[in-house]
C-alpha cells in the first residue's frame, strides 16, 4: 500500500506540473500577445485621434487667415489706410470719423461674404504708424506701435490665443499691402480680428470613442493649456502643461508617442500632433490604467481557468493513480505525449476491471483538457475582436471622388437665441434631411463637422456626364427643398435656415476603418472644396474647375465665375456658381 501511494503522489505531481506547465506557458503567450496587441492599437487610436483632429485645426486656422487676409486686400480697405497714413496726428480724428461709415460698409460686406459663423467679435484696422483707424467696437485712441501683435503683423500672417472672461479668443493679423505693391515692399497697416473659439473647441471636446478618460486638448508655446480640461475647471490659460509631448515639440519640432505623466502627474499613454507655425500643439490622450485594465481582466480569467483544470487533473490522476495496475506503461506513454502538448492522445483500453475504469478516467481527463485549450483559445479570439471593435487601424488607398459641402450659414448666431434642447433639434433636423437626399442621390455621407455635413460620390469618371449631372442634381435638390425644410423646423418653433452647397471633383484618400463600413476621406479635394464654401452664396451651389470642365457644356446649367483672376493668383484655382437656366416660353 505504501509503494502504490508514493507512486499516485509522484503521479499527481508530475500531472500538476506538467498541466501548470502547458497553461502557464499558454497564459504568458496569451496574455503578452494580448498586451501588445492592446498597446498597439490603443497607439493606433490616438495617433489616428491626434492627426485627424489636428488636420481639422489647421484647416480652421488657415481658412481664418485666409478669410482675415481678404478683407486685408480689399481695394476700398487698401485705399483708406493709404490715405490716412497720410493725415497729421493733429487731424487723424476728425478723418477717422468721416471714413468710419466706409470701413463699416466694407467689414459688414466680408461678415455677409464669409457668413457670421466664425463669431468676430472685434476688427481693428491699424495704420503702419501704429494708429486705429477703425475699430468694430468702436473708434479709439489707441496707439499700437509697441504692440507685440501688431509689431508682429507687419511682418507676416498669423493667429494667436487670448485669455478672456468666459476663457479665451482667437486673434488674426495680417498686414496690409498697397494695392500696386511689390515683393519686398513695407506693409501699409494690420488688421488684427478677434473671433469666437467655438468651432475649435468643438473639434476638441468631442470625445467620442476615447472611454472614460480620454481627452484632446491644445497647449500654447507658453506650455499653457487653451482648451478645457476633462478633470479641472477653468484650465484656460492657467494650467501648466509641461510634459513630453509638449517639450518635444516646441523644443525638437517632434511629435511624440508612448507613455508618460500627463499634468495631473498621472501615468498616460498619449500622442501629440505638433503645430509649430500656429505656436501650439494637439494632445491625444487616455490614463494608462484604463487602456491596460482589459489585460488584466483577461489574466485574472485565464489564471482562474488555468488553476481550476489544474485541480481538476490533479484530483483525477491521484484517483487514478489508486487504481493503477499492469497497462502502467500504456498510461505512462500517454501522459509523456500529453506532457508534449499533444492533448489528443487516448489509452482506449477496454477491460471491464479497475484499469477499464482508470483508462476511460484518463481519456476523460485527455479531452477535458484538449477541450479547455481549444475554450480558451475561443474565449482569446472573441476578446481580441472586442478590443478590435473599440480600435481603429486604418488602411488608405485613393481613387477619384466628387466631393461636396453643405454649411449651415449663420448657425452661431441662430444657436444662441434657443435653448440647447433645440439647438440640438435644429441640428438633427438639418443633418438629417439633408442626408436623405445624399442617399437619394446614392450619394455617400462622410460625417458631418459642427454644423456642416461632408458626402461624396465615390469613383465618378469626368468624362461620365450622367454621373457629374446626378451630383449636382442631388445639389439643386437641396436648394429647391429649402420651402419643405423650413416646414419642419417651424413645425418645432425654429426659424428657417439658410446654406452654402459646395462640390469639387478629384483625388482623395479614402481611410476605411476595419470596425465601418463608412469610410473617411482626405486630401487637396476635400480641402478645396472647403475652401471655396466659404465664397459661396446663401442658398446657392459653387463648384471648382474641375467640375465646371465636365459640365460646362451641358445645357441646362449655366455658370458664373468669382473674381477669377484674383482667386486663381491666390488660391491656384478658379470657382463657380452654378444655376439653372431659365426656360423660355
Amino acid at each position: 500500500m505504501s509503494t502504490k501511494f508514493n507512486l499516485g503522489k509522484k503521479l499527481v505531481l508530475l500531472v500538476m506540473l506538467v498541466t501548470i506547465t502547458a497553461l502557464g506557458i499558454t497564459s504568458y503567450m496569451s496574455t503578452d500577445y494580448a498586451s501588445e496587441t492592446l498597446k498597439e492599437r490603443g497607439g493606433e487610436l490616438l495617433i489616428g485621434e491626434s492627426s485627424i483632429r489636428g488636420e481639422s485645426l489647421r484647416l480652421s486656422f488657415e481658412s481664418r487667415i485666409e478669410q482675415n487676409n481678404i478683407l486685408a486686400n480689399d481695394p476700398m480697405i487698401q485705399s483708406l489706410v493709404l490715405e490716412l497714413n497720410k493725415i497729421p496726428n493733429n487731424k487723424l480724428k476728425e478723418f477717422q470719423e468721416n471714413n468710419r461709415r466706409d470701413f463699416l460698409i466694407q467689414v459688414q460686406a466680408f461678415q455677409e461674404l464669409i457668413g457670421f459663423s466664425i463669431g468676430f467679435e472685434d476688427t481693428k484696422i491699424i495704420g503702419n504708424n501704429g494708429k486705429v483707424f477703425f475699430s468694430l467696437s468702436g473708434n479709439a485712441d489707441e496707439d499700437y506701435i509697441q504692440n507685440e501683435l501688431f509689431q508682429k503683423g507687419l511682418k507676416k500672417s498669423f493667429i494667436v490665443f487670448e485669455p478672456t472672461e468666459s476663457g479665451k479668443r482667437l486673434v488674426v493679423v495680417s498686414p496690409i499691402f498697397a494695392d500696386d505693391s511689390k515683393k519686398g515692399d513695407e506693409p501699409i497697416g494690420v488688421i488684427i480680428s478677434k473671433t469666437r473659439t467655438t468651432s475649435i473647441d468643438n473639434i476638441l471636446l468631442n470625445r467620442s470613442g476615447l472611454g472614460e478618460t480620454g481627452e484632446v486638448y491644445i497647449v500654447n508655446d507658453d506650455y499653457l493649456m487653451l482648451s478645457e480640461s476633462r478633470f479641472f475647471e477653468n484650465a484656460v490659460f492657467h494650467q501648466k502643461v509641461d510634459t513630453i509631448g509638449v517639450q518635444k515639440c516646441f523644443n525638437e519640432k517632434e511629435n511624440h508617442v508612448g507613455f508618460y505623466p500627463d499634468y495631473r502627474n498621472v501615468p498616460i499613454y498619449g500622442a501629440s500632433n505638433c503645430m509649430p507655425e500656429f505656436g501650439i500643439v494637439l494632445l491625444a490622450e487616455i490614463d494608462e490604467k484604463e487602456l491596460v485594465e482589459p489585460i488584466k481582466i483577461l489574466q485574472t480569467r485565464i489564471l482562474l481557468t488555468s488553476l481550476f483544470i489544474t485541480m481538476l487533473m490533479g484530483l483525477l490522476a491521484y484517483f487514478a493513480a489508486e487504481s493503477l495496475s499492469h497497462p502502467l506503461k500504456a498510461l505512462k506513454n500517454a501522459a509523456n505525449k500529453i506532457a508534449n502538448g499533444k492533448f489528443d492522445v487516448r489509452t482506449n483500453i477496454t477491460t471491464g476491471d479497475e484499469i477499464g475504469e482508470l483508462s476511460r478516467a484518463f481519456d476523460s481527463m485527455a479531452q477535458k483538457l484538449e477541450e479547455s485549450l481549444i475554450e480558451i483559445k475561443e474565449k482569446e479570439e472573441v476578446i481580441k475582436q472586442l478590443e478590435g471593435g473599440m480600435l481603429l487601424k486604418f488602411s488608405q488607398h485613393e481613387e477619384n471622388d466628387c466631393v461636396g459641402v453643405i454649411d449651415m450659414s449663420d448657425s452661431t448666431r441662430i444657436s444662441s437665441k434657443l435653448s440647447d434642447s433645440d439647438v440640438s433639434k435644429m441640428y438633427e433636423i438639418f443633418l438629417n434631411f439633408m442626408a436623405k437626399i445624399i442617399l437619394k442621390y446614392n450619394g455617400e455621407v462622410v460625417k458631418n463637422i459642427g454644423d456642416a455635413l461632408m458626402f461624396r460620390f465615390a469613383n465618378i469618371d469626368s468624362k461620365d456626364s450622367a454621373a457629374m449631372k446626378n451630383v449636382i442634381e442631388c445639389c439643386f435638390s437641396m436648394i429647391e427643398s429649402h420651402a419643405e425644410l423650413k416646414k419642419e423646423l417651424n413645425a418645432e418653433n425654429i426659424d428657417a435656415l439658410d446654406y452654402k452647397i459646395s462640390a469639387t471633383y478629384g483625388s482623395v484618400k479614402v481611410a476605411e476603418s476595419t470596425t465601418s463600413k463608412i469610410s473617411d476621406i482626405f486630401g487637396p479635394t476635400v480641402n478645396r472644396c472647403f475652401k471655396i464654401n466659404s465664397f459661396c452664396p446663401k442658398n446657392s451651389i459653387v463648384v471648382d474647375n474641375n467640375t465646371y470642365e465636365s459640365l460646362k457644356d451641358c445645357k441646362e446649367y449655366e455658370f458664373m465665375q468669382f473674381c477669377s483672376i484674383e482667386i486663381k493668383q491666390k488660391y491656384g484655382y478658379s470657382i463657380f456658381e452654378i444655376k439653372r437656366k431659365e426656360s423660355k416660353t
